[in-house]
């Protein structure tokens, strides 16, 4: 009896100490990735209306946020209603901007490439169009590949002619194994941005991603709330270099 007592509190406290963690990572007090400045120089930020209203001048004044995306778009007729006042808002403040689009699998490719152009301005000196592929937060539909490819593609076609930079695909580790591994050369040529907030992923040079999203709860003068942060690839100490568009800036 007295072991099975033993057990029942030693669970609870390995419970109370999951849950703990939880929530310290939950609201930013707890983070398994910090990359440092001197290791991973570029580093900037990505937002859309949950972080309401952003003090854009406090945001760009800070030496870890070079540059910023924001969500435009998602699907074939959402449209981030934080996203105008950012766009205009981080370009007053002298920031590197970037816009991306949430791709959902329940629509067509072409409908949604139609939304983005109804919606982000072509202007000179920002990032190229990055487009977020994952499961989290999409419909229950699960294409296949030949679906996924075919899709991903006709987007693209539709945008080429207004956006013709190499694109940028943010991806998760789950969506990457299931369509994009081995299957690189079936998709558009991008420039990848991974997502990887437990483990910092290997790199060398710019050969395997560009951009790593190291944390979503991040915490910043000028934001409310956690922001999802991001470092380029380390062996890049400008913007530039990797992203030619942006030289203007």
């Amino acid at each position: 009896m007295r072991s099975l007592v033993w057990g029942t509190i030693g669970a609870t406290a390995v419970l109370a100490v999951a849950f703990a963690a939880y929530f310290a990572y939950d609201f930013g007090m707890l983070r398994f990735n910090n990359p440092s400045l001197s290791n991973y120089p570029i580093q900037g930020i990505d937002v859309s209306h949950h972080q309401g209203d952003i003090d854009w001048k406090v945001v760009a004044a800070q030496p870890n946020v070079r540059f910023a995306f924001m969500k435009a778009t998602e699907g074939g007729d959402h449209r981030d209603s934080k996203f105008a006042d950012n766009w205009q808002r981080a370009r007053d403040a002298g920031m590197v901007r970037g816009a991306y689009h949430f791709f959902t699998f329940c629509r067509p490719g072409k409908d949604q490439a139609q939304n983005v152009l109804a919606t982000v301005p072509k202007e000179q000196g920002t990032l190229p169009i990055a487009v977020d592929l994952e499961f989290v937060g999409n419909c229950s539909k699960v294409p296949t590949l030949e679906e996924m490819v075919a899709e991903v593609n006709a987007f693209f076609t539709e945008l080429k002619s207004t956006f013709p930079e190499k694109p940028i695909f943010y991806v998760t580790q789950e969506f990457f194994d299931q369509y994009l591994k081995g299957n690189e050369s079936r998709f558009p040529d991008h420039y990848l941005w991974l997502r990887s907030v437990f483990r910092e992923p290997s790199q060398e040079a710019c050969s395997h991603w560009s951009i790593w999203q190291f944390a979503d709860n991040g915490t910043l003068d000028g934001i409310q709330g956690p922001v999802d942060l991001n470092a380029l690839c380390p062996s890049e100490t400008g913007l530039a270099h990797l992203f030619p568009a942006v030289a203007a800036n």
